[in-house]
């Protein structure tokens, strides 16, 4: 089970989104997993993730200290994978996130190869984790759903707030700030690239995918869904 499951959006908004997970077992293996979490990092970075992240430090892209708000609009917007990797000192969740299938599939490949004794959750639309798995040679384990969001629907943000929102299962980034960068784009005042990275930075555990954000920030300019 994971946050992840509450990404807002149909099965075909999640085509470049796909989150790969390695969980360890809390009290059995202890710090000796940390190599192993290391190394999943590592052949994550062969296959071009997007972003990378651990519930500890965050993701690729992070939030500097004594910095005003205008930083934003000026930092170096490059993901700093080595950084995630280094920065992982204790056994906890780590994820890597890619735009693509081909490379999604290839990960979950390696990855079963490697066996390194983690459990692996794939956290994108269900055809696409079966396809994971197809790839992989090895059957689905288990499924999870997310029954979405009941009461008073006509109350929350449109579908493009809600799917970039809901990108940080951690409740990070707020439907305000999602609105905000929308507006930023629509207005020309900020690239799509520029606002996904802004909202990246908020995401505290680095599942938030960039690529399919500046895709939703750019369909924005012209439509309201």
């Amino acid at each position: 089970m994971t946050n992840t499951l509450h990404r807002f959006g149909d099965a075909e908004s999640f085509r470049d989104d796909y989150v790969i997970f390695a969980i360890p077992t809390k009290g059995v293996k202890g710090q000796n997993t940390v190599p192993l979490l290391k190394r999943f990092f590592e052949i994550a970075v062969e296959f071009k993730p997007v972003n990378l992240g651990e519930t500890r430090h965050g993701g690729a892209l992070r939030p500097g200290r004594g910095m005003n708000p205008l930083a934003h609009w000026h930092r170096d917007n490059t993901p700093d994978f080595q950084a995630v990797i280094d920065g992982l000192t204790d056994p906890t969740t780590c994820a890597a996130v890619f735009d693509n299938k081909v490379a999604a599939e290839d990960f979950v490949k390696r990855v079963r190869e490697e066996d390194f004794g983690l459990s692996v959750n794939i956290s994108t639309s269900i055809d696409g984790a079966e396809q994971c798995c197809h790839h992989a040679c090895i059957p689905r384990h288990s499924v999870g759903y997310s029954l979405g969001f009941e009461g008073k629907t006509e109350k929350l943000p449109n579908s493009q707030v809600m799917m970039l929102s809901t990108m940080c299962g951690h409740g990070m980034i707020s439907h305000s700030l999602a609105k905000k960068m929308i507006d930023f784009v629509k207005e020309n005042r900020r690239t799509p690239e520029e606002a996904a990275a802004v909202l990246t930075r908020f995401c505290s555990c680095g599942v938030f995918n960039p690529s399919r954000a500046k895709r939703i920030l750019e369909d924005a300019r012209t439509k309201t869904n």
